[in-house]
């Protein structure tokens, strides 16, 4: 059976998202990094992300939404801010009816790489070789997201 997942690396300056289709093979269906205006007030930069994410949703059609499990930095203002971009995230799932999957930073670095200690030049470097890219992502937020559906491609179980 086919699936459309839509993988997120949440953020709200940069958020990286992706599109896989697992049927017939694994094909990159789309992937871009979202950013927002740093001088907006963070209602309307989190409208803005909602507004884009909603419109993959609706064009995409995916029956899964999977997330990068929140990582706790030193910076709680920033922790704080991508829990919010994530609130906004598991909304949309709600309201299209959408499988919501989480995974830590770690599992996505061992089930990508082999070791969960993987750093980003890694990551970036292993996944054009998991799944064909025609344009090279600008951002690392961008490689993050097709890890993070590649991620739930391997642990899912069609």
């Amino acid at each position: 059976m086919n699936k459309i997942i839509l993988g997120i690396d949440p953020g709200y300056d940069r958020c990286g998202v992706a599109v896989i289709s697992t049927r017939p093979t694994i094909t990159l269906l789309y992937s871009d990094c979202l950013t927002t205006n740093p001088k907006a007030v963070f209602s309307n930069r989190l409208a803005s992300l909602g507004s884009s994410l909603d419109k993959i949703i609706k064009e995409y059609k995916p029956s899964d939404i999977v997330l990068e499990k929140l990582f706790f930095s030193k910076n709680q203002k920033t922790a704080s801010r991508v829990a919010e971009v994530r609130g906004v995230i598991l909304y949309l799932a709600g309201i299209h009816h959408l499988t919501t999957t989480e995974y830590a930073p770690s599992e996505i670095k061992l089930t990508i790489t082999g070791f969960g200690g993987a750093n980003k030049q890694q990551i970036t470097a292993i996944v054009p070789k998991l799944i064909k890219i025609i344009k090279l992502p600008r951002h690392d937020d961008e490689y993050d997201a097709i890890a993070v559906a590649l991620t739930h491609q391997a642990h899912s179980p069609n």
